[in-house]
């Protein structure tokens, strides 16, 4: 597995997920940080965007993901950001923190976050069918 990585830091979002009725009516704002591993050799060897992962991009498909359908659960966020990242082919292994610096919370807090790791090989593999439906 590759050591080389790009890094998203501190992306905020402005989403409507939570377990009670506010969160979801008013929003609040999410801060993401996503890491993301895979291979720079072919992409530096050509000097070629093509061959790596358009951070740029990226940021937009995270925002993306965190703006649709609420959920209730942060963790659940984590996940949907985790397979947004995993959808690129060149995507190893992904860390993905959701922080939700406004969570409802009665005593005084400077961050809420949860963080998971994924990669490649935790993705569910598609069960093939054959044309007599057998499972393969």
């Amino acid at each position: 597995m590759s050591t080389d990585s790009i890094t998203l830091t501190g992306l905020r979002i402005t989403a409507h997920h939570g377990v009670f009725d506010f969160e979801r009516e008013n929003g609040q704002e999410f801060v993401i940080d996503v890491t993301v591993w895979l291979d720079f050799r072919a992409a530096a060897s050509g000097d070629d965007l093509s061959r790596t992962i358009h951070y740029g991009e990226l940021a937009v498909e995270v925002a993306d993901a965190v703006r649709r359908d609420p959920v209730d659960l942060i963790e659940t966020l984590a996940e949907r950001i985790a397979d947004v990242v995993l959808a690129h082919d060149a995507a190893e292994r992904v860390r993905v923190t959701v922080h939700k610096p406004q969570a409802p919370i009665e005593i005084p807090f400077a961050d809420v976050s949860v963080q998971i790791e994924r990669a490649q090989s935790d993705r569910a593999q598609p069960t093939l069918v054959h044309s007599e439906g057998s499972r393969a």
